[in-house]
Order: structure tokens, then sequence, then C-alpha cells
């Protein structure tokens, strides 16, 4: 290929874990003219975006802003500003994301006691109890919302309540969840809330949303010692965000004006209709492929409808779909992380690739592919049951 060659990427139609496919109005705010990072009209810019960002959170925190890269910037914000050497952390694992907190936990020197559940199921709030009175001198409890790996809603309620009772601060992890299902912030009596532009937002994948309660920012604001990154530490972010508007670093500017499009976006739809949207189409997609004889791998009370595991059958070659699906028909799904590897498929549907059409059109095609593999995929049964439930309020 010639080094001038043009760009010209293929149209896929993206239900993996993402990115999910992005609004027309969000790609279109990125080719805005660039402007000045301190420039007052893309200071505003900012500042819209932040005010969105707190009525999508559902929180009225003063400290809520967007770090500077994929959702694993916020993940790392949130972990590297709250732990000092020392600290005791409780991680409620039940996959590949939680098991990441507690990495970056250790590596900010905290004592970090994992809670582990296995791959399918929630970790169990009672065990987190224990594992706090066990442990002592716990700081901060941390969990994910919606695992990535595996599918499943942890409830982050009971989790709050435990972390209250010892005086630690909660993390919660949403970088799956936030536009796609009630996260809630305040009402949770979470502390510390990142997510990611390029899921149920449906942006491109570059900056993560945070938000911190005061006693987090108390927390942060009393470090004893200077935070692990320079370039997450949230002081100086924050500086950058407030009134104060002290250079940190150049912001992605185009990315700034896709979030904030994709944020007007949500608002404009409304974040209980947007649920509902994700909720019904979930659910379609999860009848369908149970009618074709599949198995889904989460446990089905805690199965989130943005993201769903189905187990790979004996003797189908799950990396095969895939490849076929993508190269013969155009649609991205994903394969297992960690212990899930080679064991499971991951489909998303989120943001503006959660639609009825894109449900039908997957299980159609799943469908053909898989009775290629010599599997007996019902396909008219499983487009069925998914065009039940779709009619469906």
């Amino acid at each position: 290929m010639s080094l001038s060659a043009s760009l010209h990427p293929p149209t896929r139609v993206l239900m993996g874990p993402g990115p999910s496919g992005a609004h027309p109005r969000v790609l279109r705010a990125m080719t805005a003219p660039l402007l000045g990072h301190l420039d007052p009209e893309f200071l505003r810019v900012m500042d819209g975006c932040r005010a969105m960002l707190r009525q999508v959170l559902r929180t009225t925190n003063e400290v809520t802003l967007a770090t500077p890269g994929t959702g694993t910037s916020g993940m790392e914000a949130a972990v590297m500003n709250l732990v000092e050497p020392g600290d005791g952390v409780v991680v409620a694992v039940s996959g590949y994301f939680g098991d990441r907190i507690a990495q970056m936990a250790e590596r900010a020197g905290g004592g970090v006691t994992r809670v582990s559940a296995p791959w399918g199921s929630p970790v169990d709030a009672d065990a987190v109890e224990v594992a706090i009175r066990a442990a002592g001198n716990v700081r901060v409890v941390a969990a994910v919302h919606a695992e990535t790996s595996t599918g499943v809603r942890q409830p982050i309620e009971p989790l709050a309540s435990a972390a209250k009772a010892a005086g630690a601060l909660l993390v919660v992890d949403c970088v799956t969840s936030l536009g796609g299902i009630a996260v809630e912030a305040d009402r949770w009596g979470a502390d510390v809330v990142y997510s990611g532009t390029q899921k149920c937002l449906s942006a491109p994948p570059g900056a993560a949303p945070i938000t911190l309660s005061p006693a987090a920012w108390e927390k942060v604001r009393a470090r004893e010692t200077p935070c692990n990154s320079w370039y997450l530490d949230l002081q100086l972010l924050e500086a950058y965000w407030d009134e104060r508007r002290t250079y940190h670093h150049t912001a992605p500017i185009s990315m700034v004006y896709a979030l904030h499009e994709a944020l007007s976006l949500v608002l404009e739809e409304g974040l209980e209709q947007r649920w509902a949207r994700h909720a019904r189409n979930g659910a379609a997609l999860q009848s369908g492929l149970e009618a074709m004889g599949l198995v889904l791998h989460a446990d089905a009370a805690h199965r989130l409808p943005v993201l769903t595991t189905v187990r790979v059958p004996e003797g189908v070659n799950e990396a095969q779909v895939r490849g076929a699906l993508l190269e013969r028909h155009g649609v991205e799904i994903g394969g297992g992380l960690g212990e899930l590897r080679g064991k499971v498929w991951r489909v998303g549907l989120m943001g503006e690739s959660s639609i009825p059409g894109n449900v039908l059109l997957f299980l159609a095609v799943f469908g053909r592919v898989l009775r290629e593999q010599g599997f007996k995929a019902d396909v008219r049964e499983a487009l069925g049951a998914a065009a039940a439930r779709l009619d469906q309020p």
C-alpha cells in the first residue's frame, strides 16, 4: 500500500464489547473547526459537557469532568488518586475488569483484598462486608457495575452500605453501564463513578467521565504523598476544568466536541427512555439466542441488557464464527477474556448499536454461521422469539 493512500475503513455493524456505533451528529461534531484548548468558546463547550455529565451520572458533585484517554484512564485516575501506600482496599472481583482495579490498587501501594465470585455471578455483598471487617483500616471499596467480560450487573447499593459503615469510600466502574442502564451516583451513595465514551454513550473512545463526591475530593486533596500519575492527577485536571483554567494538557478538542454531542443526544432521548430501549433490545436478543438453542453464561437475575455472554457450543470454533461474521456480514462481536477466553462470545447492544434491526440481523447471520459449523441453530424460532419480545412495551 502506498504511504499516501487514502483512508477508507469499511463500514461495520459494531456489536462487540465496544466501541459501539456513533450517531452521525457525533461524527459530524468531530469535523467542527479546531479551537485552542483555552479559547473561551472551547471552554464553554467544556462547561456544557460538565453540566450534562452531572445529569447523566445523576449527581450534584462539583468535581465532575472527563479525563483524557479511554475508560481505563478513568479507572486509573480513580484508583491512583484515592489509594495511598498502606491504605486498605477491598475490591469486588467477578471478572477481568474487577481484577484490573485490584492490580492498579496494588501498584498504588494499597493493601488489597479481593472478594471474588464465579465469572458469571455478582459478588455477594455480605462477603464484601466480612472482608472489610477482617481487613481493618479499609479506605476504599471498589466494584464494577457492569462487568464487560462476563455480562453481569453488580448490585451497588449493598456495597455502598458496607463501605459507609466502615468509613470507606466506594468506587464504581460504570464504563459499560453509563447511558445504557440506570447509573445513580448520588442515590447509590457512590463516592467515585467513572465511565468511558465508547460504549453506551456512543462516542469514539478517547475520554472518561468521572465524578467525585465531596468526601472523595477531600481525601484526594488531603493526600500525604503525590498521586502516582501526573497526567491523571485529578487536582491538576480539576484546576483546568474549573474556573481557574490552569494549563495542564492540550485537551483532545475534537473528542470533547464528540462527548458534548453524545451527551446532548442522551438527554434528548431521556435517560429513562434510553434505559428502557436498551432493556427491550437486550431482552429480545437473549430470548432469541435461547430459542436458537444456545446457553447464556451470566446468571439470569443479573444479566446485562447491553452486553450478553453466550457460551460456545461443543464442537464450534468460536474464532471462526467471529471471523465469518466480520468478513462476510460486516458484524463485529467479541470473544471471551481471561478465564472465559474461547468459551463465550460477547455481544453488545450499546448506544446507537442498540436497535431492533441489529437484534434481528445478528440472530439471522449468527444462526447461519453456526449451522455451517454443525450446530443446529433454529433461526426461525430465534427470530420469532426476538420479534415477540420487541413487540412488548
